[in-house]
């Protein structure tokens, strides 16, 4: 309950900002029901206010609100050997790397897993659960921290929200040109808009919004392989496949909060056919079969 409040405080508090936002830039009433034609240069600043905006408030407050949905907490101070292990690897991955040393977190979980977040290079998060410490070897805890710190370096994130704010930014966009024009062409509504812009708008934006997650699930998969070809250089393709291996074997615990799911390193649940096509993650045993056949 505590993670669900949290992260629709989070979602209102971004619709507080995105708001406030366009009333300052003078186009919060864009689509008022006012004469006949669609200001298309205003409608396009406000589908990118919400489209770019959403996308890149959520990567600020990334760390922060990874941190409270998976209770992860940052390593200040070595406790024991196993955590100053853990720290002086990411430093040493980060240097190798070329990136500012990761705050670097455990969170208590019996999923083997681990995840990075944060809106720079040199200022972000990597996380493992406790699940992930106790069932794999320090080999094999090694790659999947390569896998996080390679996701870093590429700026996997920074990527994934731009791609996604600018697929938002064209779903709102078109949404709102299609209402329009079946307003204007089907119904003849001559001025202002009538029901039609608004149901056709909606459901013109969930069918673009399903087309659009296509696109950011494909760039999803594609940043996996690249990141477990950056944990083989790191650590080294041996311990990878067997990081990876270890993962398919423990599969079907519990994994990350959904709103974490695609930075986790296991990835969500499987899917056949065209739900594939909605994978975050491909299937493990296609990113062992990639590092299998790659010349790392």
């Amino acid at each position: 309950m505590k993670r669900v409040l949290l992260f629709l405080a989070t979602n209102i508090a971004i619709l507080v900002v995105l708001s406030i936002t366009l009333s300052l830039l003078g186009v919060d009433r864009v689509l008022d029901q006012q004469g006949v034609n669609l200001d298309l240069r205003n409608l396009l600043i406000f589908s990118a206010v919400f489209g770019m905006g959403g996308s890149f408030i959520s990567l600020a407050i990334s760390k922060w609100l990874a941190k409270r949905m998976t209770g992860a907490k940052v390593i200040e101070q070595p406790r024991n050997e196993s955590e100053a292990w853990l720290v002086k690897l990411v430093a040493a991955q980060a240097q190798a790397a070329g990136i500012g040393t990761p705050e670097v977190a455990i969170y208590d979980s019996a999923d083997v897993n681990a995840f990075a977040t944060g809106m720079s290079r040199n200022k972000a998060l990597v996380a493992v659960s406790s699940g992930l410490l106790r069932s794999m070897s320090r080999d094999e805890a090694e790659a999947v921290v390569g896998h996080e710190i390679s996701h870093v370096a590429n700026g996997d994130m920074v990527t994934l929200a731009l791609i996604q704010g600018v697929v938002n930014t064209f779903v709102i966009f078109f949404s709102r040109v299609i209402g329009h024009l079946v307003d204007r062409l089907v119904f003849k509504v001559e001025r202002g808009h009538g029901p039609a812009f608004w149901i056709t708008s909606i459901i013109a934006q969930v069918v673009l919004g399903i087309l659009a997650s296509m696109i950011v699930m494909w760039f999803s998969r594609y940043r996996e392989f690249r990141a477990d070809a950056g944990g083989a250089r790191l650590a080294g393709r041996p311990k990878m496949i067997a990081a990876l291996q270890r993962l398919q074997a423990a599969s079907g615990q519990a994994p990350l909060p959904d709103q974490l799911a695609a930075f986790g390193i296991a990835g969500g649940a499987r899917m056949a056919g065209i739900k594939r096509l909605f994978m975050s993650h491909p299937p493990l045993a296609e990113r062992i079969a990639a590092l299998q056949q790659a010349q790392v």
